[in-house]
């Protein structure tokens, strides 16, 4: 873990497994993991294995180009993507399973996939970039939820660590252009990185504007 949190800048990485490891083992207590002193957490010290992409299965019985409505798609976390640039893919993340569409969701970006072994049991996770919501429903002239990147008090970007079963599948941001020209040297693999605010974009197929409505 000390070596991942170098190669990927977030200095916080082992102590955001233990809170994860606690939340993880004492599902029924009502403390956030924030709350939960650093001490009562786990601690892990064994090694991990890092993976470039996984792959999500799910139900979308409104796009019929899935055998019996069953979709797979792959998402990725990659360093390198095809020896141009970093590619490091979104994802709608259930954070309250009682509540339908966006409301039971938000939006983070995948920096990393690992799992490691803990009291024999596996745990399968992925390292993200948390994004905030800036309103409590789409806007209201293009239909879309806005979200922005997230970030802490002392601004550095809000890193979470999540089992990867809460991952529901890929999601496509789109920028919200501002009224500046946009320099000929921004390529698409620069968007995440370079613009303030996003579009969740309920329009990239049936199934997505379903949820993201």
């Amino acid at each position: 873990m000390p070596q991942l949190a170098i190669e990927l800048s977030v200095v916080s990485l082992p102590t955001l497994l233990r809170r994860f490891l606690f939340e993880q083992l004492h599902p029924n207590d009502p403390r956030s993991p924030s709350e939960v002193p650093l001490a009562g957490c786990p601690r892990f010290d064994g090694n991990i294995q890092v993976f470039n992409s996984a792959s999500s299965t799910f139900y979308a019985p409104s796009d019929r180009s899935g055998i019996g409505g069953m979709r797979r798609e792959h998402i990725r976390a990659c360093p390198l993507w095809r020896n141009e640039a970093p590619r490091y893919d979104c994802v709608f993340v259930t954070t309250d399973a009682g509540v339908e569409g966006m409301g039971g969701m938000d939006i983070a970006r995948v920096m990393c996939f690992f799992s490691f072994t803990f009291e024999a049991g596996l745990f399968p996770c992925a390292v993200v970039h948390w994004f905030d919501k800036i309103s409590d429903r789409p806007d209201e002239d293009t239909g879309m939820w806005i979200v922005k990147p997230s970030f802490n008090t002392d601004n550095s970007s809000s890193v979470g660590i999540i089992h990867i079963d809460s991952i529901y599948r890929a999601a496509h941001l789109i920028p919200v252009y501002g009224t500046q020209i946009i320099p000929r040297e921004l390529k698409h693999y620069h968007s995440y990185d370079a613009f303030h605010a996003f579009y969740v974009n309920k329009f990239a197929d049936h199934h997505a504007f379903e949820i993201a409505s």
